[in-house]
């Protein structure tokens, strides 16, 4: 047998032992146990059941005995064998507890008397079939909603009604309209939410704002990205007599607007966070407000809730005060700027802004000390590049760049930190129900494998793996900046963290290093950051009965469990459009060759990440110089017989050989050097 097919053939066995097989097929037995789980399906057919209980591991299903379940469903499974020395288990589907899909995104087409929906979502492998009858206006080629009718049963596929045209074929952003309404988001609000929202923004606030310190006296500013609408910050900073630094942050005042309990409250708990995409927003709170009297604008009166934070030459805070007040920025800035005066010294910005030049470069100087304090502390400050998407009128990509982040970003991002890890300890000490961010230290396991990795680069992790401290892992960070593995350390390390997520037990922030963090600065966007507002407010007029602490605990609760899910969704969205878009992009540059970074290795191939941020991969099946072995632990792939190895964090040269845009798929091949 030729030594390619043989070996091919050889990667497809699967090595699977049952106690109940017959000539290679599952039967279910049924002294074996029944196990109830969600379906996870893969877009090649086959899938896995997550079973409810978390101790136990998940169940493969290959795609024969799916029993017309589809992806999401929550299903019975029988274990009909596990795999040979190992803990992996294979079931056949039984029963069909729960249909969890009840509406599918997708792309129409239709016969004369006919017309199915191709789902967005390969993991739904099958189209769904649409009677003519139920078309409802859709034409070849539109996106569309369909809710299903009918599920599948054997021999049979879903049927379904078109219950929403996404967007009409080759419209503009219809692809990214498709996406948003895939993970079940919408753009515009309930009527009672408009109506709510127009309402509030007439609110006439000149009596509120004779009860609030205003502060007319000092330099406040604002300091965002030129494109930004909903300005929820705002800084000012002088030097006290004694040497210290008064640093002020002002936050726009939401929880003024947004009444506890009311359509707009409902609507923005259900949302829980806006959601960026390139040049599009799905907004927490409708834009009259987010844009408009609740963004920090220049030169008109903002309600907003601040905190005064006086701070040492160490960059501690020794006195803080938490106060409702009322701002007037002086100027709306932009980040560039910011940093052109810092870094440039420019001279037309320095003259534009003299009036606040004396205070830009005492900001400069206290981020460079809270900096040095974080730092010392162990702060883990992954500074990985981000994608600036550039796309033209009709939605096509045109460039992708490396988004900026100079000076400026930095210095806010200090302020906003500080701002943040002061008001969570001061609630923490009073003990009330309050929304922290959590970040929880690494598992062992995660850990140990980071250590056997480092130590193949000489460098030995301090401490123990089992009780990790931020500044060990710090330590390692300082170690290898500027040298040639410095990516892949700290993209090894990155994968090692656990997600950050909101609750209402201070456990601390890991990654920061601090013992208590929260959200505050940014209740237009966030809800953690509106409900802690709230909270912050009754707490400094003193209504806090025990039955509203009681009340606050559960509603901080819910709070806290919905954003953390709506954040996680938000993410995965926003990594789908930016997978679409660099697609897209790439799809005009095939044949081309480019210079790039392992960036990741697994058992079918190597991801290779490029300047710019897009990645893609080479897939074992190209490389036909020899056949290859997955190498997990050293996160490489070895050559069997001529040993070459391609290992994460190498340089690579490579050619794009296709693109498939619709799932964001780019596939390299190993090229000549240029």
């Amino acid at each position: 047998m030729d030594k390619k097919k043989e070996f091919a053939k050889s990667k497809k066995k699967k090595k699977f032992a049952f106690s109940n097989a017959t000539k290679g097929k599952k039967i279910a037995d049924s002294n074996e146990p029944i196990i109830k789980g969600t379906l996870m399906k893969h877009k090649k057919g086959f899938g896995f059941v997550v079973p409810e209980e978390e101790t136990d591991n998940d169940i493969f299903i290959s795609k024969d005995d799916m029993n017309n379940a589809m992806n999401g469903d929550t299903v019975s499974v029988r274990v009909t064998g596990s795999g040979t020395g190992t803990d992996k288990r294979e079931g056949i589907i039984e029963t069909i507890v729960k249909r969890n899909i009840t509406e599918i995104v997708g792309t129409f087409d239709s016969s004369s008397n006919f017309g199915f929906v191709i789902p967005d979502d390969k993991r739904q492998n099958d189209d769904v079939f649409i009677k003519k009858k139920d078309f409802k206006g859709a034409k070849k080629g539109d996106k569309v909603v369909v809710t299903i009718s009918k599920y599948p049963e054997k021999g049979h596929k879903a049927e379904g009604v078109i219950s929403e045209i996404i967007s009409r074929y080759g419209e503009i952003g219809g692809d990214i309209k498709a996406l948003i309404r895939s993970y079940n988001l919408i753009k515009t609000f309930p009527s009672s939410v408009n109506a709510e929202a127009t309402a509030i923004s007439k609110k006439e606030t000149t009596t509120e704002a004779a009860k609030r310190v205003r502060l007319s006296e000092r330099k406040i500013i604002t300091v965002d990205g030129a494109d930004a609408k909903d300005l929820d910050d705002a800084i000012s900073l002088s030097r006290l007599p004694n040497g210290n630094y008064l640093l002020g942050v002002h936050i726009a005042d939401v929880s003024h607007y947004v009444s506890e309990g009311g359509h707009l409250d409902k609507e923005a708990l259900k949302r829980s966070n806006s959601v960026y995409l390139i040049d599009q927003v799905i907004p927490m709170l409708p834009t009259i407000l987010s844009n408009g009297v609740c963004s920090l604008n220049e030169k008109v009166d903002r309600l907003t809730l601040s905190i005064d934070m006086e701070i040492n030459s160490q960059g501690k805070v020794v006195n803080h005060t938490i106060y409702e007040s009322v701002i007037n920025s002086s100027a709306r800035m932009v980040y560039s700027d910011v940093s052109d005066i810092i870094e440039n010294k420019s001279v037309d910005l320095i003259s534009k802004y003299a009036s606040i030049y004396e205070e830009i470069l005492l900001m400069d100087e206290l981020a460079l000390v809270l900096r040095k304090k974080r730092n010392d502390r162990g702060s883990l400050d992954f500074d990985f590049d981000e994608a600036y998407i550039t796309l033209n009128n009709e939605g096509i990509p045109i460039s992708i760049e490396i988004a900026e982040r100079r000076v400026a970003n930095k210095i806010i991002e200090e302020f906003m930190l500080l701002a943040n890890e002061t008001v969570a300890e001061h609630f923490y000490r009073l003990e009330i129900p309050f929304v922290y961010r959590i970040h929880e230290k690494p598992a062992l396991e995660k850990m140990e494998e980071f250590q056997t990795f480092v130590r193949g680069f000489g460098i030995t992790l301090k401490g123990s793996p089992e009780n990790i401290h931020p500044k060990d892992l710090s330590e390692v960070l300082k170690k290898v900046e500027n040298q040639s593995y410095e990516h892949v350390v700290n993209t090894i390390m990155l994968r090692s963290m656990k997600k950050a997520f909101y609750g209402v037990d201070c456990e601390g922030h890991f990654g920061l290093g601090v013992k208590f963090y929260c959200h505050f600065t940014s209740p237009i966007r966030r809800y953690p950051d509106l409900m802690i507002h709230r909270i912050i407010k009754e707490s400094i007029k003193g209504k806090l009965s025990e039955a509203r602490i009681k009340s606050l605990r559960i509603k901080a609760i819910e709070a806290s469990s919905i954003a953390s899910a709506t954040e996680r969704k938000a993410q995965e969205l926003e990594r789908e459009v930016e997978k679409l878009k660099k697609a897209e992009y790439m799809s005009k540059h095939i044949g081309e060759t480019f210079e790039g970074v392992i960036s990741g290795v697994s058992n079918y191939g190597f991801y290779v990440e490029l300047p710019n941020t897009i990645e893609g991969m080479v897939r074992a099946s190209f490389l036909m110089d020899d056949y290859y072995d997955h190498d997990p632990q050293n996160y490489r792939m070895i050559g069997r017989d001529k040993h070459k190895v391609y290992a994460l964090g190498d340089k690579i040269t490579i050619k794009v050989k296709d693109v498939n845009i619709p799932d964001g798929e780019i596939d390299f091949t190993v090229a000549s050097p240029l």
